[in-house]
């Protein structure tokens, strides 16, 4: 498809969704890898949501991402936040950033859907969740996992008693190593796999295993220079007694599952916190020596997240369920507060990617996860359990 066709492409869809009393105007500040290749192709396609406009760092990259999602490009984020027609502000630049972004699309009125984690600790998150509720105003990280229903099937399972008492937690997001220059490797920017993947088993953990999680351990494989963690391992206990063990890091082949073992049977979810939209998960529920094998339906969830958010903003930033989201992104943090405050640090070599780039790979903004420095906005002013015989497969 050529840039041209999938530009009108993309605006017919959008110009299709708008079907909602009234859409939610939304602004981008950051021209990251996930907002070209994820986050805003499906915004465009999402009822009740229109993208406005745009704002990079370099005018050229900002009109390109203009050019292919049908909105304005801004200068930077000073302009793109003191525009009237824009609602809510969705920010993507690297993670050492989100806080001074958020703090500023809060402070201009703003809504804000801001990438995960949206601070560095959990004082940076204590401080925007303030703002947004004296403001009255939304504030969501686009943790989109949550937002898969297969979680619920597993904890449909769970409160069913299907799996007995349950006695253990295993999850791990890892990654293979990435290339030396990318941005998740820069500590000055909140670079590190904790923050871009350890807080994914993190949020399970707590997902399924409820508030009140305390570390009991942790090791981190830091590079020797700066102290950057490259991978780690958890130990979490819950205040009933479950063992959760999380895995997540920079150098591992791609992993992204979770088990919950009960003393009756145990269910691992395949591909637990990265699904694509069309990909129909797989959940394994072991009992025994039998093995059932659920196929569940389709779903995108960042589109769930999305259509939340926009709802969210219709009726504004005030009421319990806003406090309780806020309440647990602290929550989320202080746990990785307690992660760092408790992990071992064993100094390890560095050994990035370090193939050739493929073509084109290097001009695409699609080329990293997030945005290169050269592409930040600058400020406004101021184990899978193992396999068993006899599976059944089902398919609903």
């Amino acid at each position: 498809m050529t840039r041209e066709t999938e530009a009108k492409a993309l605006l017919t869809t959008g110009a299709a969704a708008q079907t909602q009393a009234r859409t939610v105007r939304l602004g981008a500040v950051g021209t990251s890898s996930i907002a070209w290749r994820r986050v805003l192709p499906t915004v465009v396609r999402t009822p009740g949501l229109r993208l406005t406009a745009v704002a990079g760092r370099t005018a050229s990259k900002a009109e390109e991402f203009a050019e292919r999602f049908g909105c304005a490009a801004e200068e930077d984020a000073e302009a793109l936040l003191a525009r009237p027609d824009i609602d809510a502000v969705y920010i993507s630049t690297p993670t050492g950033l989100h806080h001074r972004f958020t703090e500023q699309a809060l402070r201009a009125g703003k809504h804000v859907l801001v990438e995960k984690p949206m601070g560095v600790d959990a004082a940076e998150a204590r401080a925007l969740c303030a703002l947004a509720a004296e403001g009255g105003l939304v504030l969501r990280e686009n943790v989109m996992f949550p937002h898969h229903p297969q979680h619920a099937h597993v904890r449909g399972l769970m409160e069913s008693g299907r799996l007995g008492r349950p006695a253990s937690f295993r999850a791990e997001f890892c990654i293979p190593p990435l290339p030396e220059d990318d941005i998740r490797y820069d500590a000055a920017l909140g670079g590190g796999a904790l923050l871009d993947l350890g807080v994914y088993p993190l949020r399970a953990a707590s997902l399924l295993l409820g508030p009140g999680l305390e570390v009991a351990g942790a090791t981190l494989r830091v590079r020797p220079e700066d102290g950057l963690d490259l991978s780690g391992q958890v130990l979490l206990v819950s205040p009933s007694g479950v063992l959760a063990e999380l895995s997540f890091g920079f150098e591992h082949a791609y992993a992204s599952a979770y088990t919950v073992w009960g003393d009756r049977a145990r269910v691992t979810v395949t591909r637990a916190f990265t699904p694509p939209p069309a990909h129909q998960p797989l959940v394994v529920l072991e009992e025994q020596n039998r093995e059932e094998r659920l196929h569940l339906p389709a779903a995108d969830q960042l589109q769930t997240l999305l259509q939340e958010f926009a709802e969210q903003v219709r009726r504004g930033g005030a009421g319990p369920e806003e406090s309780a989201v806020r309440a647990e992104a602290v929550a989320a943090m202080e746990l990785v507060d307690a992660v760092r405050a408790t992990a071992r640090h064993v100094p390890v070599p560095h050994h990035p990617y370090d193939a050739p780039a493929r073509p084109g790979h290097a001009s695409s903004p699609a080329s990293d996860r997030h945005a290169r420095p050269s592409d930040v906005p600058p400020p406004p002013s101021n184990p899978p359990g193992r396999p068993s015989t006899a599976p059944r497969e089902h398919r609903p």
